[in-house]
């Protein structure tokens, strides 16, 4: 079977997002255009990160195109999402590996997310050496979400990332792990049950 690759070039939407409760959420991203929808679940950890590792590529080419690069400083206002994930939320796949680059030729952000795929080998030579046969393999690679997208854009997708990352479960001040609304046993507090 050859391999699935849900290509936005450019999207007219693409946004981090949740479906859940806090503690229980699901985060996914997603890219639309022209009628077409995409949806692929991911790790919270996966978001931070992708929206961490966003900005700092885009200071990096600020950097070294002394500020002459279409790239906004911080993400434009009037460029926030704020809109819920668009329904109905289907999940393709569940990302295994992301990739980041900057198409300087295109000025644009190039950000692939590849499915999780389960590989078994002997080794751990043998183990890197199939993972890199795979996500290499054009044809009969894992399904892949590409999004190329501009410099403002990718900041607004990196500030609702992280916003949307930090509006979870907010952190016992004693020992900074999630405090539920029926309370945490916190052990700082000697196994004492805490209030949200």
């Amino acid at each position: 079977m050859s391999r699935q690759v849900f290509l936005y070039d450019p999207p007219d939407r693409f946004v981090a997002g949740t479906v859940g409760l806090p503690g229980r959420r699901t985060f996914f991203l997603q890219a639309s255009a022209a009628g077409r929808t995409t949806s692929v679940a991911l790790e919270k950890a996966q978001v931070e990160a992708l929206a961490e590792r966003i900005d700092e590529l885009l200071d990096e080419v600020v950097r070294r195109t002394g500020g002459s690069a279409p790239v906004p400083a911080v993400a434009p206002v009037e460029h926030a999402d704020t809109a819920p994930l668009d329904t109905p939320v289907e999940e393709e796949f569940r990302v295994g590996t992301m990739a980041l680059a900057w198409d300087a030729e295109g000025e644009r952000m190039v950000v692939e997310a590849q499915a999780l795929v389960e590989l078994e080998a002997d080794t751990d030579e043998d183990l890197a050496a199939a993972e890199e046969r795979l996500l290499q393999d054009e044809t009969n690679g894992p399904p892949m979400l590409r999004v190329r997208i501009t410099g403002t854009m990718a900041r607004a997708f990196a500030k609702r990332a992280l916003d949307i990352v930090n509006a979870g479960r907010p952190p016992c001040p004693l020992c900074s792990l999630p405090l539920d609304p029926e309370g945490h046993v916190c052990p700082r507090q000697n196994g004492y049950r805490r209030g949200a």
